[in-house]
């Protein structure tokens, strides 16, 4: 396989030498700008909402979200102790807001709390992975930074098809979910 990738590269490089040096030393300038441009604004981004996590974090607004999404963590995390679930309710909380960046170091140590000992994921552990993979977004904010890079007149114009679309996605993610480990249960 490596061979192949050797050969593509090779390829390439020549075509791009023979064909036009000039424009696509330019095309790949244009590429490396528009990628440091969009890396910047990803990072200004996810500093500002681990920035607002660390904040409620320590002015107990946290508790105070958690509690909000207590319910939910009580419904589908059953047997998970109080504070799982409260790492388990930021996480949500992270993703609703489309903090996807933010939300990924809650939810390892999420799955560290859930691990009881052994190699294979707990019925929880794969509710959770659904969950956090479908998570509904209110305001997806990595694609509405994405798209204010690339230069869409109005980046915000995704937030209801991303809501919709994420709603549906996580339910029919619980549903299967719930279907594949009651099948699971029932052939033991």
């Amino acid at each position: 396989m490596n061979i192949l990738f050797v050969i593509i590269c090779v390829v390439s490089i020549g075509m791009i030498c023979l064909i036009n040096p000039e424009s696509a030393i330019s095309v790949m300038l244009e590429g490396t700008r528009g990628a440091v441009d969009l890396s910047l604004k990803m990072t200004a981004i996810y500093a500002l909402w681990m920035g607002i996590l660390k904040i409620m974090e320590k002015s107990g607004l946290s508790y105070y979200v958690s509690k909000i999404f207590r319910p939910v963590t009580k419904l589908f995390f059953k047997n998970e102790s109080k504070e799982t679930q409260d790492i388990i309710s930021m996480n949500l909380t992270a993703n609703f807001l489309g903090m996807g960046g933010a939300a990924t170091p809650l939810g390892i140590l999420a799955m560290e709390k859930m691990q009881d000992g052994t190699e294979r994921a707990t019925d929880n552990m794969i509710m959770f992975f659904v969950i956090n993979v479908t998570s509904i977004q209110l305001l997806p904010a990595t694609i509405i930074a994405m798209r204010s890079t690339a230069g869409s007149h109005n980046p915000s114009d995704i937030i209801l098809p991303a809501l919709i679309a994420t709603t549906v996605t996580t339910l029919i993610g619980i549903i299967l979910v719930k279907l594949f480990t009651g099948v699971r249960k029932t052939r033991k």
